[in-house]
């Protein structure tokens, strides 16, 4: 069988665990970038210390500049 993922010959009828978890981790952190600008309105709305606010504003700015 092939990897669905990797698209590599797999011994086990399966999809590689390597592939799964790192298939994983690269939706969880996409969805953790998605989360930022939900995040940032938040914290426009509830007053938190000016560090963390630019903190945000700088990560919210990089996604931004990938897409």
């Amino acid at each position: 069988m092939i990897c669905s993922i990797c698209h590599k010959i797999s011994a086990t009828n399966q999809d590689h665990i390597d592939c799964k978890e790192k298939l994983r981790v690269e939706l969880e952190a996409e969805d953790f970038k998605k989360s930022i600008p939900e995040k940032l309105d938040m914290a426009k709305s509830n007053d938190i210390h000016g560090d963390l606010k630019a903190l945000m504003e700088h990560i919210s700015k990089d996604k931004k500049t990938e897409s």
